[in-house]
């Protein structure tokens, strides 16, 4: 229990640090250490956004609506936990390609456990996508602005843990920046695509 505790603590305080001093985190954070420290890293950030994901749900307040209520959140919250895992690999191979295009740090191990520090944006995430309930145009803005502050992320981890040219990692950035644009757009288009198919197609009433 005593191991746990201290777990959960470096994990909190990693977490803040990663999300509030990000440049100075990212600067000191140790690479090396085996794969297991990220992997649970990646979990427990898995758990706590599949707990807010259940919340939401059985509130009616996900983007998936009430309907399904609890049962739709106890499916995130098992998705939400795999999904992590399998995010952390992911990012892992994401930065090694960043890393190695900027000169930076190639060794696996290293850009996993940036990923799965990258992840403190996981939760959050999970938390504040009530808003897509509230307003699909709300949703896209909050996703917008968390996407933009995950590559604010990717910059200082680029170039404080992994030594990449500040330059180049400046490049990638701007790509990175490009893309998170071009999904909030292309989910405005589509929302508007569905709303005026709905508004032409109404259901039909049964009496």
């Amino acid at each position: 229990m005593n191991n746990l505790n201290l777990v959960l603590q470096k994990i909190l305080w990693e977490t803040r640090e990663t999300l509030l001093n990000p440049k100075a985190y990212f600067f000191s954070m140790s690479l090396q250490g085996g794969l297991a420290e990220p992997v649970i890293k990646a979990t427990i950030y898995g758990i706590v956004a599949g707990l807010f994901s259940l919340l939401w749900s059985a509130l009616g307040m996900s983007a998936t609506g009430g309907a399904l209520g609890g049962a739709a959140g106890l499916v995130s919250l098992f998705w939400s936990v795999l999904g992590a895992v399998a995010a952390v690999f992911i990012g892992g191979a994401v930065m090694f390609i960043i890393s190695s295009a900027c000169g930076g740090n190639n060794n696996f191990e290293a850009n996993l456990r940036v990923a799965s520090s990258l992840m403190a944006v996981y939760p959050i995430n999970a938390f504040l996508s009530f808003t897509y309930g509230i307003s699909f145009s709300l949703g896209g803005i909050v996703g917008l602005v968390m996407s933009l502050f995950s590559v604010y992320l990717v910059y200082h981890a680029a170039i404080e843990a992994l030594k990449g040219r500040e330059s180049s990692v400046k490049i990638a950035a701007i790509v990175l920046v490009v893309f998170a644009l071009i999904g909030f757009y292309g989910g405005k288009e589509l929302n508007k695509t569905l709303e005026d198919y709905s508004d032409t197609y109404p259901e039909e009433q049964v009496y």
